[in-house]
């Protein structure tokens, strides 16, 4: 297949692009510098400069493109996380999962192509009631995370509206994914909030990358969870976390403490995250996972 690839010099993108052209598909890659697309070309992709924020710059991009599947993989996360000003963080990357969708979608639909997937998210994010583990047919929680959950129900409502696919990964991990949080944790800034109960799924960034091409192959529609088999409460996955990177156990703070150091994301995300299974993934993909949980993976990341 020719696929499209919006945002291929993201830390997703450069673990997809190599499976996609070892799999044997045509490749175009998107970054938004010119200074990267010998990277982008290094992996086998033809790398294109592309503006997901301006409607002609997709436009041309996947004219000239003439894909089969277009992957929305664009994102502007970087940089020391911010959790307590997220709506600030994440900015950028909440105006190309409204705005930037919404171009990709009209570009599809203007070129002819009906295979469409983007990137969504499932980490801790689910509704906050019953249990800790919620599936794809359970809504995610409307106040997570502010002005990011809407922009997340925007992606997922027209991407499937249109036939497509939102892939919900989890928390990345691997090269390059978490090297911020490792830092803040290795400098013991990186504390359990309360009881630390709330729960998290995790995905590493080759399993999201293997996910997404069987995906792309398939011709999926619909949600889909890509997030590995243990979501686990902050009490266990952040001190393990630790461990591995050669830190001290995190400190803990209480909730009162952490509400105005860290803001109410952290806390919620923290004392009243939920998981996600990986049932219907694992079923409808015939997925199979390198690193099945984040134990093994942020052993061997960290060694």
């Amino acid at each position: 297949m020719r696929v499209f690839v919006a945002g291929g010099n993201g830390v997703i993108g450069r673990r997809l692009v190599p499976q996609l052209v070892a799999r044997g598909h045509q490749v175009t890659a998107t970054t938004t510098s010119a200074a990267k697309l010998g990277l982008l070309e290094r992996l086998g992709a033809e790398a294109v400069v592309m503006d997901g924020l301006n409607a002609t710059s997709v436009g041309e991009a996947v004219a000239l493109a003439q894909p089969d599947a277009i992957v929305h993989q664009m994102t502007a996360i970087s940089g020391k996380p911010d959790i307590k000003h997220f709506d600030r963080w994440f900015a950028t990357t909440n105006r190309l999962r409204t705005e930037g969708t919404d171009h990709l979608l009209a570009a599809a639909q203007a070129t002819g192509v009906t295979t469409f997937l983007a990137q969504s998210y499932a980490s801790w994010n689910g509704i906050r009631e019953g249990g800790w583990v919620k599936t794809e047919d359970d809504p995610l929680d409307p106040t997570s995370t502010g002005k990011g959950a809407a922009a997340i129900r925007h992606l997922e409502d027209v991407v499937v509206r249109a036939g497509g696919a939102a892939l919900r990964y989890g928390a990345f991990y691997g090269p390059g994914a978490t090297d911020d949080q490792v830092e803040l944790v290795r400098k013991r800034q990186y504390p359990v909030v309360g009881n630390g109960a709330g729960h998290s799924s995790w995905v590493h960034l080759d399993d999201a990358a293997s996910a997404t091409v069987l995906a792309v192959e398939r011709q999926v529609r619909g949600v889909f969870n890509i997030v590995d088999d243990e979501p686990a409460p902050a009490s266990e996955w952040l001190p393990y976390l630790a461990a591995c990177a050669g830190a001290k156990p995190p400190m803990r703070i209480p909730v009162w403490l952490a509400r105005p150091l860290a803001g109410r994301t952290a806390v919620a995300m923290m004392t009243e995250g939920r998981g996600f299974s990986n049932a219907k993934a694992k079923r409808e993909l015939g997925w199979q996972l390198r690193y099945p949980t984040w134990r093994q993976g942020f052993k061997e990341e960290l060694a």
